[in-house]
């Protein structure tokens, strides 16, 4: 018992400097993230090649996680995910520096690319999290490290937004560089490494966990449902500041803000999701999943038709709130049914999901956009979301009438 008590007492800073972490480095990483596409236009010679480049600078770094993630994953199960977290973060200060001193188009996508294949931060920090916390509450630790990403993005986009305002571009890669030096340098030296057999065998507050191996054979389903429900958000991705300035003539102070808050929505439906989910078993995690596409769909269909940019920022904060029951939820459910060992590589291997999901979903959107017109985009979520319905009703249903994973 007082064992138990010193390991919490003892868990409450390490997993306090593991949310500023997500929370400064990722902030940092997304200032320069709804400025891409003007940067990239001032660079280039020509539309055709704004138009590759301008998919090209977000998809890049997405195929080198992609490519590397379930990589690094299986190097942090064999040597340690506090170790792989330094690397990332350090991979991230090196490339940024370089990034702001790049003024073709062509060095900026490759070091983008090798932004992605070095870094890779969110997943050993997941797994890092699941080792110190003994894999407990899973959706609440995933909801919580997700909650610091979109908090980091939320000051981010509004900060870069600022710095735009008043200095070039090649000031948010410096800034964003020196403070993912200065990350990497606290996790080296303040991060403590897990012991050997952190990580019971059982969670003993999920229910989700006592039924990891027949869980485990469903997996793939998640992953599907994860990742159409990411392509759709990722539509945006590239044309948002430039629908903002074409639709509402937004500056672009305004346009952060608005990319930002549907982080914030994430932040404040984050923590609630994950505490409607806590120990609840996985239909009822999924049934939700069902009615929170169907909220997706008719929230982005209502932002693609609405003139006011008022109203558009509140649908853009719900549709964050929505979001925060997705992506956490889902993660939860893998980790749970995954053997302990192997959490470095199934989290990494989401990641590399995630990545790949993102990268449909800029693809789809940048294509709609340059062939239709931006008017397109909103509906083409909605279209994705409608589709993440029917997956999310599929997976719903086959888990409801499943004997072993019954509420």
């Amino acid at each position: 018992m007082t064992n138990a008590s010193a390991a919490l007492r003892g868990f409450g800073p390490v997993f306090a400097l593991l949310f500023a972490l997500q929370f400064v480095s990722m902030g940092a990483m997304e200032m320069s993230g709804p400025f891409w596409p003007i940067h990239i236009k001032a660079l280039s010679p020509s539309d055709s090649v704004f138009g590759l480049a301008g998919i090209g600078v977000y998809i890049c770094p997405m195929l080198g996680v992609s490519l590397t993630s379930a990589f690094w994953g299986r190097m942090g199960d064999r040597h340690g995910n506090r170790l792989m977290m330094v690397r990332a973060l350090a991979g991230l200060a090196i490339t940024q520096l370089l990034i702001a001193f790049a003024q073709d188009i062509w060095t900026i996508l490759a070091l983008r690319f090798l932004q992605g294949a070095f870094a890779g931060y969110i997943a050993p920090a997941q797994a890092y999290g699941v080792q110190v916390t003994g894999g407990r509450d899973r959706a609440g630790l995933f909801a919580w490290l997700q909650v610091a990403t979109n908090v980091g993005s939320l000051g981010g986009a509004f900060l870069g937004g600022l710095i735009l305002d008043a200095l070039p571009f090649a000031a948010i890669n410096l800034t964003a560089g020196v403070i993912c030096a200065l990350c990497a340098a606290t996790a080296w030296t303040s991060l403590p490494v897990p012991p050997n057999g952190t990580i019971p065998v059982r969670s003993a507050t999920a229910k989700i966990a006592t039924h990891a191996p027949s869980g485990s054979a469903r997996v793939p389903g998640l992953f599907v449902l994860m990742g159409m429900l990411l392509a759709s958000r990722m539509v945006l991705q590239v044309p948002f500041s430039l629908y903002m300035t074409q639709v509402f003539g937004a500056q672009h102070w305004v346009t952060g803000l608005s990319y930002g808050l549907q982080a914030l929505g994430f932040v404040v439906g984050a923590p609630l999701w994950a505490r409607l989910f806590e120990g609840r078993a996985k239909p009822y995690v999924l049934g939700w999943s069902v009615l929170i596409s169907a909220g997706c769909l008719a929230i982005t269909h209502l932002a693609g038709i609405t003139g006011s940019i008022a109203f558009f920022a509140m649908l853009y904060f719900v549709w964050g709130a929505l979001l925060g029951g997705t992506t956490p939820a889902l993660l939860s459910l893998i980790s749970a049914a995954t053997r302990n060992d192997r959490q470095g590589s199934v989290l990494g291997l989401a990641q590399s999901c995630q990545q790949g999901a993102s990268v449909v979903g800029i693809v789809a959107g940048v294509a709609v956009t340059q062939f239709i017109g931006l008017e397109a985009a909103f509906p083409l979520v909605s279209i994705l979301y409608a589709l993440s319905l029917l997956v999310a009703l599929g997976i719903w249903l086959k888990a409801r009438h499943s004997p072993d994973e019954g509420s």
